[in-house]
């Protein structure tokens, strides 16, 4: 009979782990996921039912794992099902399930643990928690035990849904952890001393790491436990345990001052594990490595401060990390060590710890030279040098982030021992190699060139922390660089390695022409990875030294056309980049023939290919006529001249010449969504870039982006008018108010095409268009709220935006919900933005009283289809990044209406499900609202409905949060298919403007 009520479970989980279509498999995860939600879990039958599978011996693991995991869920969130009377009964019942598993499997036996972890927490009238489990599970049970001790404190300290109040909570917590913790100490020393095997039982150290939650480090430190764990390490069975619990350790004695005790008992017990380090590098035991290496940074992590105070009582310390770092020949445990470096620079290089500085420079300099050697390619076994990883990608890939990584240690290096020290160091390592394997290199064959490369790519990484002012390195370093032999990752690292020193070129223009030679030539190797690297040093050099270049823009853009084609798209872009700060570099007289030299042959590819794509229609040539568009974007954002205000701009007026071509583009490709958004940004970068010099193409864009936004329906063309609604808003320099006038005009002509749009179209077939359109509203909002809130627009907008809650795509509906919350703002005395007495033709404009009355009236009318679709969307469909918005909509509303919005949240409510809402549960919530309202007190209102986070602990008294609620109500509760509310869907938007 039992069998016969969870067959279909295991049906399902047979199906999961079966070869099924997918349609098959996602119909079990929907009936898996329903059973343990189901509110027909409510009655006893259903707790048996998970019990059953439990101790039923012929059932699959998975299938008592997924009982296991169901029960768990239902100790956690519904134990308020089962009448107080029934718990103890429970209880047993759990612990007789969990003695069946005391053995294992352990994912079970820890599913087992923490159910009976959180219905020790909330089962309040269960006192001797620690002695009651103990003895009914007996001392065969040893790990069954450990393991449920190491879970209590995990689940009583970091438990999230907790069904008890804040008081009762710290309360429990006294009670299990506080009280316990002589209890716990005691046996855990017993259980230590029972038997050598017991001493080495990673589970004895895994427990006392829980339990250094509640006791302290001191009481572990002066107790034979640390003994216990020192002695761990030597055990291969408890080595990771032991070190996970010292640095558990290390944790609670990180305030120096109040711990120096323990520090001083324990630093003598870490500093004599210091031979682990050769032992294991010698063994080649990464893992040891690792692990060693860990327990000497994390401790040079703790107790940082105490290093910088007493330098040579911790010197043994720094020196231990120090050599873990050498030891390391496969570069696995040294980037543990890479936070305590920053860390320790970071304190060093305080005035107050100088001393240290000076004590420590001899470690840094070490460190240096260490770095520099992990920083070598490998040395391949053969011949080929081209393949240095054997074929190992994942392998080279982490090569190349670590050697990044370690960078950064290099320049903490450059703050403690300067940079110029550091910086010669690399130097004579290239100045070595150049003695010894220069005159051996040929075209074919440079030798050990990983030594040469290896400190090139230091100097790249330290670039950053060079002056530009540095005058004993430098002067020397780059003449020897352009000569390095012509070998792939040399010639790739040296021009990198260039274009980190271009701020000091520009301060050095003596050295210039040889570097930029240098790149130059780099754009004709053989090598993709050369060009890359030539192309974005080029950039550098164009940003940095564009006063250095400025005179050269004629011979310049020969160089530009003839490689920009033939050159990746990236390449392109940041070659681009580096000609236009050069460009924008001229003197305003000279800017627009300039922009003209540079720009018109683009203009010319853009019709080309432009023309070619309409009659190829090929992906291929849609992307090229794309990327184009790129590199004008990239001229518009960097040639930024300044002109008088009364001057004409002489960028601006060489926009205007292309902007017809621009809009024949978009005409003419109203459905390749990629183009259009390269050309809107192509006008909104104009408008961000010259303000409110564009007035003399404005009219000209407004008419395109209408028409664009028309035939093409596309939310970019969004974009660009929220740009002119910010920068020609009322009150902002150099705008007159009958260009305000028209703009806001302008806004609304957009904001009636939208709503057309939306009149014709579901929410979910233009969530970006909806996303950008109230991005767009925000800012009316802001700069425009006098006129737009009394517009006959702005009751269709606010329709929209409720109509816009069905969606479930995150961007859409935070910005929706940020419109709402903004627009309901406007009906009380704290509006988000308040331009009041700041306008021109402010005796024409409504006051502040007269806006929140228009924006109440809104509200009587729309607020209980608002308040459902919220309330709806939190409940059911709402992404978790929604919540707080929606949270703050609900509370706004109270804040607004409070009497017509408790009513709707009443309502909403009502129209749940039958069963899904916990007895009570709705009642105990609209009474807390009702009473506070009836109070007058609306900001204890507002703790009432909002959450301190979006995953707040939830409790079912009365001080229920909205938040919690919602997300309680989700867990427990799938949407239901005949409808979010009451079997019915929200009405269709209309708008017949």
């Amino acid at each position: 009979m039992a069998a016969d009520g969870f067959a279909p479970i295991l049906a399902a989980l047979t199906t999961m782990q079966s070869s099924a279509d997918q349609v098959r498999k996602l119909q079990a995860h929907t009936f898996l996921e329903a059973f343990q939600k189901s509110v027909k879990l409510e009655s006893p039958e259903a707790w048996t039912l998970t019990h059953t599978i439990l101790s039923s011996p012929d059932v699959p693991l998975e299938a008592k794992l997924f009982a296991a995991t169901t029960l768990k869920g239902k100790i956690i969130y519904d134990l308020d099902q089962i009448p107080r009377s029934s718990l103890p009964p429970l209880r047993d019942s759990l612990l007789s399930v969990l003695s069946e598993f005391r053995s294992g499997p352990r994912p079970i036996r820890t599913q087992l643990c923490v159910c009976l972890a959180n219905l020790a927490i909330q089962m309040t009238e269960w006192k001797d928690v620690l002695p009651y489990v103990g003895s009914r599970l007996g001392n065969s049970a040893g790990d069954c035990i450990l393991e449920f001790l190491q879970v209590l404190p995990e689940e009583v300290t970091e438990g999230r849904k907790i069904n008890l109040t804040e008081e009762d909570l710290i309360g429990r917590t006294k009670e299990l952890l506080e009280d316990n913790a002589p209890y716990v100490m005691t046996l855990l020393v017993q259980y230590s001393n029972s038997s050598a095997s017991a001493a080495i039982n990673p589970r004895l150290l895994e427990c006392m790491t829980s339990w250094l939650r509640e006791i302290p480090a001191a009481d572990i430190v002066k107790s034979p436990l640390l003994d216990v764990i020192v002695n761990g390490l030597s055990s291969d069975t408890s080595f990771e345990a032991s070190v996970d619990c010292i640095c558990a350790i290390y944790r609670d004695t990180r305030d120096v001052d109040e711990s120096f005790e323990t520090i001083q008992l324990l630093y003598p017990k870490i500093v004599a594990l210091q031979p682990k380090i050769a032992e294991a590098a010698d063994l080649q035991d990464t893992d040891a490595l690792k692990g060693i290496t860990r327990l000497f940074a994390e401790a040079g992590e703790a107790w940082v401060v105490m290093i910088a105070r007493l330098p040579d009582d911790f010197r043994g310390l720094v020196e231990a990390i120090l050599e873990c770092c050498a030891r390391d020949q496969d570069r696995e445990a040294i980037s543990l060590t890479f936070l305590f470096w920053n860390e320790f620079k970071q304190m060093i290089t305080v005035e107050r710890y100088q001393r240290a500085r000076a004590r420590f420079g001899d470690v840094f300099a070490k460190l240096v030279d260490i770095m520099i050697r992990h920083l070598e390619f490998p040395t391949p076994d053969g011949p080929d040098e081209i393949d240095l990883f054997g074929g190992d990608r994942v392998q080279e890939e982490k090569f190349r982030e670590f050697r990044h990584a370690m960078g950064d240690v290099l320049k903490d290096c450059c703050e403690v021992i300067t940079v110029t020290e550091c910086l010669g160091k690399a130097f004579n390592l290239i100045q070595d190699w150049v003695a010894t394997y220069a005159s051996q290199s040929t075209a074919n064959h440079v030798p050990h060139w990983q030594q040469l490369e290896a400190p090139l790519f230091a100097m790249r990484a330290m670039g950053r922390m060079v002056s530009p002012e540095e005058s004993v390195v430098m002067h020397q370093l780059i003449p020897l660089i352009v000569q390095i032999p012509d070998h792939e990752k040399l010639r790739f690292q040296a021009i990198m390695a260039l274009g980190r020193y271009t701020e000091w070129t520009a301060q050095h223009p003596e050295f210039l022409q040889q570097q930029l030679n240098f790149v130059i030539a780099g754009f004709d190797h053989p090598s993709g990875e050369v060009v890359r690297a030539s192309a974005l040093a080029f950039r550098f050099f164009g940003t940095e030294c564009r006063k250095l270049l400025k005179d050269h823009c004629v011979p310049l853009h020969g160089f530009y056309e003839s490689i920009l084609d033939k050159l990746p798209l990236q390449s392109q872009d940041e070659v681009t980049e580096g000609v236009s700060y050069v460009v924008s570099a001229q003197p305003p007289e000279r800017i627009y023939e300039t922009l003209k030299l540079y720009c018109d042959p683009i203009v010319e590819r853009l019709k080309i290919r432009a023309n070619n794509a309409k009659v190829e229609q090929s992906e291929g040539g849609l992307l090229a006529l794309s990327d184009t568009l790129i590199l004008l974007n990239i001229f518009i954002n960097n040639v930024q001249p300044y002109y008088a205000p009364t001057a004409e701009n002489q960028a601006v007026k060489y926009w205007r010449e292309i902007l017809p071509v621009l809009s024949a583009v978009a005409d003419n490709f109203t459905d390749n969504a990629n183009i259009l958004e390269r050309i809107c940004r192509c006008w909104r970068t104009m408008i961000l870039s010259y303000r409110t010099a564009v007035f003399p193409l404005l009219g000209d864009l407004a008419n395109q982006l209408a028409k664009g936004f028309q035939d093409s329906r596309a939310g970019c063309f969004l974009w660009v008018t929220d740009a002119i609604l910010r920068e020609f808003a009322d009150g902002q320099e150099f705008v007159e108010p009958g260009t305000t006038e028209a703009i806001y005009a302008f806004f609304e002509q957009q904001a009636i095409a939208f709503l057309r749009i939306m009149d014709q179209m579901s929410p979910g077939d233009i969530p970006d268009v909806i996303e950008d359109f109230f991005r767009l509203l925000v800012d009316a909002l802001i700069y425009y709220n006098h006129q737009f809130i009394p517009a006959a627009i702005c009751g269709p907008t606010l329709s929209a935006a409720i109509a816009s809650l069905v969606l479930q795509q995150e961007g859409p509906l935070i910005m929706t919900l940020h419109y709402i919350r903004d627009f309901l703002s406007y009906g009380t005395d704290r509006p988000t933005s308040s331009r009041f007495g700041d306008m021109s033709d402010a005796a024409r404009q409504p006051s502040a009283a007269e806006l929140q009355k228009l924006v109440k009236n809104l509200i009587v009318v729309q607020g209980e289809a608002l308040v459902q679709l919220t309330l709806a969307g939190m409940m059911f469909t709402f992404p978790r990044d929604c919540l707080q918005d929606a949270s703050g909509v609900l509370i706004a509303l109270f804040e607004l209406m409070p009497q017509q919005t408790a009513s709707w949240f009443g309502a909403t409510i009502a129209t749940l499900p039958a069963g899904s809402v916990k007895a009570g549960e709705a009642d105990r919530i609209m009474n807390n609202i009702a009473a506070k309202i009836q109070a007058g007190d609306l900001r204890k209102l507002k703790s009432v409905l909002q959450g301190t986070a979006i995953i707040a602990p939830y409790t079912s008294l009365p001080n229920l949060h909205l938040t919690d609620f919602t997300i309680s109500y989700r867990r427990r509760n799938v949407a239901p298919r005949d409808g979010l509310l009451g079997g019915s869907e929200p009405a269709r938007f209309k708008y017949k403007g």
